[in-house]
């Protein structure tokens, strides 16, 4: 079994270069919109879309780790300010290597300008819902880049399998095709 958490920003191109990495392997890919459009139209984006989200998240990871399949993609904004978003990638590593599967770290960065133009492409529009208001998800992409980190710094990720990528002039499936080689997936 594989893990492959391909982390960085919003509108980096997580999903679409995850996309692109299930159509040249076997992974299956489980972007972290899929569980947050399930609550948003409930509850917003407040405590309780976040607190069920990730709970169903936990719910999955341990049903996948358990299968007998070949690997999952999983796609993250990790703000590596928040001590919770650590604990949540520790967590949801530690359910992973506990059924002994490998695990891949794939970070993502790109300037503002390139995400700017990610952030309104109809595949992202079509895949989450929350994002179709383009004014709203601009303001939002540019406050959380404003109050938050979300890129990590140089040695701050240890693992062994880890790659970092800037994608601002890559297309996702070079992207793709990159991590597939690096990690011979």
């Amino acid at each position: 079994m594989n893990f492959i958490l391909i982390f960085g920003p919003q509108a980096v191109g997580k999903m679409t270069v995850g996309h692109e990495l299930t159509k040249i392997t076997e992974l299956k890919l489980f972007h972290n919109h899929l569980s947050i459009e399930l609550f948003h139209p409930y509850f917003g984006f407040g405590s309780e879309t976040w607190r069920l989200a990730n709970l169903l998240r936990k719910e999955f990871f341990e049903s996948f780790a358990n299968s007998n399949q070949y690997g999952l993609i999983f796609t993250y904004v990790w703000g590596f300010d928040f001590q919770g978003d650590w604990d949540f990638v520790n967590q949801t590593c530690d359910i992973f290597e506990s059924k002994g599967a490998r695990i891949y770290f794939v970070e993502l960065e790109a300037d503002i300008k390139e995400r700017l133009v990610r952030n309104t492409t109809p595949f992202r529009l079509d895949q989450k819902p929350t994002k179709r208001n383009i004014e709203q998800s601009e303001k939002d992409l540019k406050n959380t880049m404003e109050k938050h980190r979300l890129n990590s710094n140089q040695g701050e990720i240890i693992r062994e399998n880890y790659l970092k990528i800037n994608n601002t002039n890559l297309s996702a499936d070079e992207v793709a095709k990159l991590i597939k080689n690096r990690f011979t997936l």
